[in-house]
Formats: C-alpha cells, sequence, structure tokens
C-alpha cells in the first residue's frame, strides 16, 4: 500500500438520487446552485481532483439533462440509475463499477458537497488496515431519550459520534455486504450495512465543512467573517445650492447638484456597505426619479444600508471616504465630518476615515466642475451567540 494517498487509485461513488423537499428548492437540492454552482459540481470536483476514476454518479434517471450537464466536465464520471432506496441505488453505483474492479471506493452523499482533502486521505490511509472507514464528529450536546415528550433518560454522548459521508471501503467486501443485505432491515447507511456483514468498520476524524444540505436555510449566502464594499459618486457644482460633504453643509460659494442633497461621500458610503452585504445600489433602494426623495437628506440612505447590513449579520468595520476635488479644503472639516459619519452609522469615530486629493487642475474636478467620491467598507459578521 502506498503511504502517500494522492497515490492510491480509488474509484466513487456518489448518491445523488434524493428529491430534497425540505430545501425548499425549486430543482432537487443536489441540481441547485450552492456557492456558485450545482451542489454535485462540488463533490465530483473534490473527488476527480484527489484522484477518484471513475465516480459513478447514481441519479434517479441517467437521461435527466440536469446531471448530465454537471458531469460533462467530468471525464472520470458517468451516471447510473438509482433505486427506490438509498442502499438500493448505493448497490446500483457499486454494480456499474464492476468493470473497472477497483480495489477502493469511497460511498459519497451528493448534498454534502463541501468534500476537504484531509477528510479523504484520512480515509485512505485507513484502508491500509480496515475493510472500511467512517469520518466521524464528537457530539458536543447533552442528549436525552425522548418518550412521549418525556425525558426517559439520558444517553452518554462520550460513546456516540456524528456520522458523515464519504464512506470508504475496500470494493469487494462492500460489494458483498450490499447483495447480501437484508432488505427488510430497513435503509442503513454503508457502514451499518458491512457491520450487518460482521465487518469491522475504522472511525477516522470527519470536518464541520462536511455539513448536510438540509433545509432552505443552508443554501442562503455563506456567513463570511468578513466582507468588503466599494462605491463611488459624482455630482456636479452650481450656483444656488447647499454643498453637503459627508453628512456636514459647507460654506462656499457653489453647491452640489442631484436629486437629493447630492452629498458625494454618504452616497459613495452608502454603495460600498450595499456592495459589501450584495445588496445593490444607492439607485435601486431611492430612485432618483422618487419624488419622495427630492432634497432627502442623505443620512437617511446611509442608516438605510447600516439597518439593511444589520438585518444580514453584518456590522461596519471601518469606512475610508476620500473625497476629490480642487475646493473646498477639505481639512479643517474632516474631524467633523468622520464624526458625523460615525454618528450615522452608530459605530466610534476611529472607524471612519475621511480623505482627500485633487486631480492635479485635471479634468472636470480640476476644473472645479464638480466633485467626487471613493469609498471602501468593511463589514464585520455580528456575534449572534
Amino acid at each position: 500500500m502506498s503511504d502517500d494517498p494522492s497515490q492510491t487509485q480509488f474509484s466513487a461513488v456518489i448518491v445523488a438520487g434524493g428529491q430534497g423537499l425540505r430545501a425548499g428548492q425549486s430543482v432537487p437540492k443536489q441540481f441547485a446552485n450552492w456557492r456558485g454552482k450545482p451542489v454535485l459540481s462540488h463533490s465530483l470536483k473534490s473527488l476527480a481532483d484527489a484522484g477518484a476514476d471513475p465516480i459513478i454518479v447514481v441519479v434517479p434517471s441517467p437521461q435527466d439533462q440536469a446531471a448530465q450537464q454537471i458531469i460533462a466536465e467530468f471525464a472520470c464520471a458517468t451516471l447510473a440509475k438509482g433505486g427506490l432506496t438509498r442502499q438500493q441505488s448505493v448497490l446500483a453505483g457499486l454494480l456499474a463499477l464492476q468493470a473497472s474492479a477497483p480495489e477502493r471506493v469511497l460511498i459519497h452523499d451528493a448534498a454534502r458537497p463541501d468534500l476537504p482533502r484531509s477528510v479523504i486521505d484520512r480515509l485512505l490511509h485507513a484502508l491500509d488496515s480496515h475493510i472500511g472507514a467512517i469520518p466521524v464528529l464528537p457530539v458536543v450536546d447533552s442528549l436525552a431519550f425522548d418518550t412521549g415528550g418525556m425525558m426517559a433518560g439520558a444517553a452518554n454522548r462520550e460513546e456516540l459520534r456524528r456520522v458523515q459521508t464519504p464512506q470508504a471501503f475496500r470494493y469487494a467486501e462492500i460489494l458483498a455486504a450490499h447483495r447480501a443485505w437484508d432488505k427488510e432491515s430497513g435503509a442503513g447507511d454503508d457502514a451499518q450495512v458491512a457491520r450487518a456483514a460482521q465487518y469491522e468498520v475504522a472511525l477516522v476524524a470527519g470536518d464541520e465543512a462536511l455539513k448536510k444540505l438540509t433545509f432552505a436555510e443552508d443554501f442562503t449566502v455563506t456567513h463570511v467573517p468578513v466582507r468588503i464594499g466599494t462605491g463611488f459618486d459624482v455630482h456636479r457644482l452650481g450656483p444656488d445650492e447647499e454643498l453637503w460633504l459627508c453628512g456636514i453643509k459647507l460654506d462656499h460659494e457653489k453647491g452640489l447638484i442631484g436629486h437629493s442633497d447630492a452629498d458625494v461621500g454618504l452616497h459613495a458610503i452608502t454603495d460600498a456597505i450595499l456592495g459589501a452585504v450584495a445588496a445593490g445600489d444607492i439607485g435601486q433602494h431611492f430612485s432618483p426619479t422618487d419624488a419622495r426623495w427630492k432634497g432627502a437628506a442623505s443620512d437617511r440612505f446611509l442608516a438605510h444600508a447600516r439597518d439593511l447590513a444589520a438585518e444580514r449579520g453584518y456590522a461596519v468595520g471601518n469606512v475610508d471616504v476620500t473625497l476629490v476635488c480642487e475646493e473646498p479644503k477639505i481639512g479643517p472639516h474632516r474631524g467633523s465630518m468622520a464624526a458625523r459619519i460615525a454618528e450615522i452609522l452608530e459605530i466610534d469615530s476611529s472607524q471612519v476615515s475621511v480623505k482627500a486629493t485633487t486631480t492635479e487642475k485635471l479634468g472636470f474636478a480640476g476644473r472645479g466642475e464638480g466633485i467626487a467620491a471613493q469609498a471602501v467598507a468593511t463589514m464585520i459578521a455580528e456575534d449572534k451567540g
């Protein structure tokens, strides 16, 4: 046996036959998009990259166009028709491997798309000395037996493990075990099938990433700890207009022209926050053709972006805005601008940076025709614990 799992020859069976009704998707969950690709594509790629060949994908119908399109990019993958139960589907996949007669096989559920290479390596190593191996995680919560809604006793969590897939086996033995499986024994997973055939199954460390996609919320955008957005805005300068910049009214011979108060600084920050949480842009939330926002103070827009981000579980980490203009001079007002932005965002002023630059008399800003602003916002996932 090779000490390097990457050099170990193995095949794989991916069971992708369920309907996934609880997932609330318009198609079976294995074909629904998750992190930009169909769920099935993720584990297919992980197994193919690890060297699995061939890979049998078991689906309700090999003629399913969605399944065919997904496996088309994987030369090592073919489709097989599943059965009425998961065990029957796995057997169908194992039988489809008979021509290649692999020494080892990994059996995986398509609904677990985030498959770390380290788990695959641990499973293959375990097969050097065991017929079967499965990834498991410890049980961290207390457990209780439920009898008619009443606690009847406690289970010893030290003796229990959460079982994941893929489950790894020597091919000949797991094929024989599935062929001998008593159909009256229920829908056991592959480790239970192996145990019923008197084979020992080793336990290796699993990974929390191998979470099974089950409910609609499992398909929502991953709550990454940090997100970053950018914003940019420009408004013309004109006479007889008030000049609002970063929430502060400045005395100047000209003001910015716009449907609202045309505060380019707050507009840029608003777009940066909306962009960070993938919530569109300022125009989608406050249309420049809507009379409600005629002359509106832009702090309302920024407060809305702050609240929308909070609804999605994010708080402002910091904002950095740069004003581009020849006049007025921004330096004397930086402190008050930062304080006002912090007040609107309900953060400390140390989390706000206001800078200014010129274009060396070039372009519209250099000619004093308008003011531009660009902003960056860092959003931090809030701890709901």
